[in-house]
């Protein structure tokens, strides 16, 4: 019974609901086929330049004039030819129903000018650059022959009129090249430029003097038009638009009717403040209209015709309500600072940031697809390889000795697997032992071969090969494997890399208001503000800022009030004098370092020399670290020196680059090891301090261990790796240390560690020594220890010997923040940017 109810309540709704979704997609497709065909009628068949040519061919300026004609065939013939037969018969039926009487004049004109076109086109390649002397040419012979027909004589005022005429024609021909193909376009593919909005601005006033002398219950037609027109514009493109769209559409209405001269100072005045009043949408703009229809009618044309006035505004005004917002937001795309204008550009600059981010994309796959064809498998030797490389030795062995042997048929043959077992056994005893130590292998050998020396000296000499062979096998393995890191470096860095291209900008627009204000309350000249983080700990602020004279504004009261701002101690980055036109600077704002690192170095070569094996290095990195690196090349002088220092500057860049630590000291492990067959080693000891928690990492290949000073307290850090190039393949051992600030950080080299001969626990004998250091100074210190162990072996210096010294510090702002009262704290709130 319930299943009953429910199925009786449900089945209606789900009728009235498919009635609704079917009602709803048919008029869905109704509206989408008069779409396309509206687009189709206007664009694909000519209608809209039917129209214009239709109005066109109506306007007439100064009583008698009618230079509209020839430019807009000129035009469109140059432009679409193939829609020339169109536009010819719009302007002359718009000559017939218009009220000046120049259809002759119009008919002549096109004929002369096509006539004309075909012998321009004959004799000048680029007819375009020529045009407008041939409208020219043409509206100036038919006028003159028109007047010389019907008077007989050219006077000096019909030279005059027609030499105006052909002139304005002249001008409006390079207007209409411009203009016609927006009108035309079905859809525009770049924004316009000044000069091209002008252009459409004085094409649309032009087509407006082709309404003259349409009057709906005294309303005139071209006033509710133009008005309508700058309505638009105003609200679309803001003041300067919308007044620039008045001065010219009255302009030209007036040349069109003397008695509509104050027009011009009308929709001037209402273009301006619509534009000002956009704020308030579309009833602010209207507002704007009302205001200047009601100030300017009463000066034009007094009170008696300024409801007629009014009457033509509120009817602009109603058309311009009942446009749809769509008619605006696709205009404004192509008006240069609009809101519009600026989403389209970042779509336009989203796209390529994405078809950028994807190519590097793509190289950061092809390069992890390299690296995974050069990785090595897990398993280099199966049991299979070493049983064919075994056969290829034997094989080789027997080629020479056993192949002309009379009884090789019984020992490979009949005896196949025991003569096979014992080559393969005293093979590996000449590869472990250089020789046969199994007495009783060698004694049944002699039994078995009647050529034992001759069969055991070609193993020996096969052995040889086999070695090299290996050898060679193990190195290309290993180049292999260091192709694999490098690529498989580079992939993660590009990918990364990539990431970031493809970050969204978050938009900060209410806090770089709130910022703005803030700082030009106080009195400063700030241009503009872009923010680009508000991450704690990674701030990235720009900002165009007045010229100073390097007196130092932007660190000393910028920044300390950017920092009460944004309860975060912020620093000057970078600053661009005269980077602007107008002379302001650009300067960059960025989050101050939690800590800094003091470092201090002491060194000196074996006995005294001038070029130590050992060499430094402290590198800030771009990514917030601090790196600290000794390197102790084999030996001494320069060949360990060089050593050393190609360990370092390959290290450095390799980490620059941005790939991990681990990655870093694997590739130059790799690339030391393969580079020589001399056995020249380097010693690496590294610490990357973060220099925003202090967090240390150590990674010590084949280095001493490093010491920690905490007050009174001395903690050793060491890890256990072989020195670099030794071996190709090492995992790093990495230790991670929590510093605090007012810690010290001595890395040392083996010169100084190993230095006391007499000390056996080296190791409480150091910590002794740096538990005795009263200063705190890393200079300083790093001198007391290095004067310590020179004095402590009795001045002989038997090692280069190098200690440096670093001093964890919180970072202590040059300048303190200066609170604003007045000025609220900025508010963290973020909007990702649309678009």
């Amino acid at each position: 019974m319930i299943q009953k109810l429910t199925k009786e309540w449900t089945e209606p709704a789900d009728q009235g609901s498919t009635f609704r979704s079917k009602w709803t997609s048919l008029a869905k497709g109704v509206n989408g086929k008069v779409t396309t065909f509206t687009r189709a009628a206007f664009y694909q068949y000519g209608l809209i330049i039917a129209i214009v040519g239709f109005l066109l061919g109506r306007a007439m300026i100064l009583s008698e004039l009618t230079p509209f004609v020839l430019p807009f065939l000129a035009a469109v013939y140059m432009l679409k030819r193939e829609r020339a037969g169109i536009a010819a018969l719009s302007l002359l039926a718009g000559a017939m129903t218009s009220y000046h009487g120049q259809v002759v004049f119009v008919l002549l004109a096109i004929i002369a000018y096509v006539l004309l076109q075909k012998v321009v086109a004959k004799y000048v390649k680029d007819s375009t650059k020529v045009l407008p002397y041939t409208v020219f040419a043409a509206s100036i012979m038919t006028r003159l022959a028109i007047v010389f027909f019907l008077e007989g004589t050219i006077s000096n005022y019909a030279l005059m009129m027609g030499s105006v005429e052909a002139g304005l024609s002249f001008i409006l021909t390079m207007i209409f090249l411009q203009s016609v193909p927006i009108v035309t376009s079905r859809k525009l593919k770049q924004p316009l430029r000044n000069e091209e909005i002008v252009c459409l601005i004085i094409l649309l006033a032009s087509v407006m003097t082709g309404t003259v002398g349409w009057v709906l219950y005294d309303m005139t037609v071209e006033h509710v038009l133009a008005r309508y027109l700058v309505l638009a514009f105003a609200f679309v493109g803001g003041a300067a638009i919308g007044s620039t769209v008045g001065v010219v559409t009255g302009l030209i209405l007036s040349l069109a009717s003397v008695a509509s001269l104050y027009q011009m100072s009308l929709l001037a005045f209402a273009g301006l403040l619509g534009g000002l009043l956009k704020e308030g949408k579309k009833v602010g703009v209207g507002i704007g209209l009302l205001v200047g229809t009601l100030l300017i009618g009463l000066y034009g044309e007094g009170a008696t015709q300024v409801s007629v006035t009014l009457m033509e505004s509120m009817l602009a005004i109603l058309v311009f309500f009942l446009t749809p917002r769509s008619v605006f937001t696709s205009l404004a795309r192509y008006i240069p600072g609009t809101v519009e204008h600026s989403k389209e550009q970042q779509q336009y600059l989203r796209k390529i940031r994405d078809l950028t981010a994807g190519k590097v994309e793509q190289f950061s796959t092809l390069f992890q697809t390299l690296s995974n064809s050069f990785q090595t498998p897990a398993q280099a030797s199966t049991h299979e390889d070493e049983d064919n490389e075994v056969d290829m030795f034997l094989s080789n062995v027997t080629e020479k000795t056993c192949q002309t042997c009379f009884k090789k048929e019984r020992c490979w043959v009949q005896n196949f697997t025991k003569t096979y077992d014992s080559m393969q056994r005293i093979m590996t005893e000449i590869e472990e032992h250089g020789e046969i130590r199994d007495q009783m292998l060698k004694a049944d050998w002699k039994k078995q071969c009647i050529k034992p020396e001759k069969i055991i000296q070609a193993i020996r000499h096969e052995h040889g090969h086999y070695q090299a062979n290996q050898k060679l096998k193990r190195q290309v393995i290993e180049s292999r494997r260091l192709v694999a890191d490098q690529l498989l470096g580079v992939s993660r860095v590009m990918g990364d890399f990539a990431r970031e291209i493809q970050k969204e900008k978050e938009a900060y627009h209410f806090q770089e208001e709130q910022m703005l204000e803030a700082l030009r309350d106080v009195g400063l000249e700030i241009g503009h503000i872009d923010i680009y983080s508000l991450k704690k700990g990674n701030l990235e602020i720009e900002m165009s800022v007045s010229s100073d004279n390097d007196h130092g504004k932007c660190e000393k009261i910028i920044a300390p009030i950017l920092s009460d701002l944004l309860r975060e101690t912020v620093i000057v980055k970078k600053e661009e004098p005269a980077f602007y036109p107008n002379g302001y600077s650009h300067v960059s704002f960025s989050s101050a370092k939690q800590y800094v690192v003091d470092t201090g170095v002491a060194h000196v070569a074996k006995g005294g020399a001038y070029v130590s094996g050992d060499c430094y290095s402290t590198i800030e990195l771009g990514s917030g670290k601090y790196a600290i690196a000794i390197s102790d090349g084999m030996g001494n002088g320069e060949r360990a020196h060089l050593e050393s220092n190609e360990t370092l500057q390959l290290l450095q860049k390799v980490l620059q680059s941005g790939i991990e630590e681990t990655v870093a000291i694997k590739s130059v492990n790799s690339v030391l090891s393969l580079r020589t067959t001399d056995e020249i080693f380097s010693t690496l000891d590294l610490a990357m301090i973060d220099l925003q928690d202090a967090t240390t990492r150590f990674l010590k290949i084949g280095s001493i261990p490093s010491f920690i000073k905490r007050g009174n307290n001395v903690i050793k850090v060491e890890a256990s790796n072989l020195p670099m190039g030794m071996i190709q393949e090492f995992d790093v051992d990495v230790v991670s240390e929590q510093l605090k600030a007012g810690d010290l950080l001595v890395m040392m080299s083996d010169g100084i560690y190993d230095a006391p001969k007499h000390v056996e626990n080296k190791e409480m004998w150091m910590k002794r020594l740096l538990s005795e250091i009263k200063t705190d100074h890393p200079q300083e210190v790093a001198d007391i220890i290095l004067e310590k162990i020179i004095r402590e072996g009795q001045g002989s210096i038997d090692d280069d010997m190098t200690v440096i010294v670093a001093k964890i510090k919180r970072n202590t702002p040059k300048w303190s923040a200066i609170p604003l009262y007045k000025s609220p704290k900025l508010v963290h709130k973020k909007r990702k940017k649309t678009v």
